[in-house]
């Protein structure tokens, strides 16, 4: 990808971020928060960020087929596109602290190919911190090139969402995988989740729950900076795979490969 495109998607971020997602925070109505199923909501800012967004990507890339979140809630078809080569937007991730008034919240862009994301950018409104990755290349936050870095903790410092998991599962994470590391509270925001990973704030972490969306644009970060993001099994994370579940973040392979050997004994 030419740096005129990242150019382009860059400047579209920071003018979606500045027109339809900072005018709603912390000022959003009761009647501009919808609960689209139990404890996950879609905002105002959210749709109105998408359809900017799909506007503005649609320009950059004439005829390449997008995938936005709240279009796939709408229309479930729009999930096919994913298996060819399109773009994947989360308009505004975290919405749940969003709607709450409350960081962390973010932008999550990736492109992808035959299943597998090539390119992302995660971006931060409130910070302007702008991370960004290509397959083969590297990443990158604000144009410099990182490589992610460990706590250097121990035990190691984790993040581990429960919220998708059944109640059997979650209690074998607290009994079996929690007493060897020191758990820390999840942002409920990938987007904030995947640089806490790459810059030495968080070693691990373990998502139940892996949409595209969420997703596609950290992995990338991640394993690009040099740690790993990769199923439990140690496959690659596909974007076109939205039933499967489970994913392993670490800041580094060693780190990845401590956790998925402790995770093999809840599936004895």
């Amino acid at each position: 990808m030419t740096g005129a495109l990242h150019t382009a998607v860059e400047a579209l971020l920071r003018d979606v971020s500045q027109r339809a997602i900072l005018p709603h925070y912390q000022t959003l109505s009761a009647h501009q928060i919808e609960e689209k199923a139990a404890d996950d909501f879609v905002t105002v800012a959210d749709k109105l960020s998408e359809e900017m967004l799909t506007e503005g990507l649609t320009k950059i890339a004439p005829g390449l087929a997008v995938v936005g979140e709240e279009a796939a809630h709408a229309d479930p078809s729009v999930l096919d596109r994913l298996s060819g080569p399109c773009w994947i937007v989360d308009p505004i991730d975290g919405t749940h602290n969003f709607a709450a008034g409350k960081p962390p919240f973010g932008i999550l862009i990736a492109m992808a190919e035959n299943g597998i994301a090539h390119t992302g950018w995660i971006y931060d409104p409130l910070s302007g911190r702008m991370c960004m990755a290509e397959r083969g290349k590297g990443a990158f936050v604000g144009g410099e090139k990182i490589a992610a870095r460990a706590t250097g903790e121990t035990p190691p410092v984790a993040a581990i969402s429960l919220l998708f998991m059944d109640m059997a599962k979650r209690e074998a994470m607290k009994t079996t995988i929690a007493p060897h590391y020191r758990l820390v509270d999840i942002p409920r925001c990938a987007a904030e989740q995947y640089p806490r990973l790459t810059l030495g704030q968080n070693d691990v972490s373990i998502f139940e729950r892996t949409l595209p969306w969420d997703h596609a644009a950290g992995v990338l970060f991640l394993n690009e900076a040099g740690g790993k993001a990769a199923r439990p099994d140690g496959s690659p994370y596909r974007v076109d795979e939205t039933r499967r579940t489970g994913l392993i973040g670490a800041a580094s392979p060693a780190l990845w490969d401590g956790l998925a050997e402790r995770l093999t004994v809840l599936d004895t």
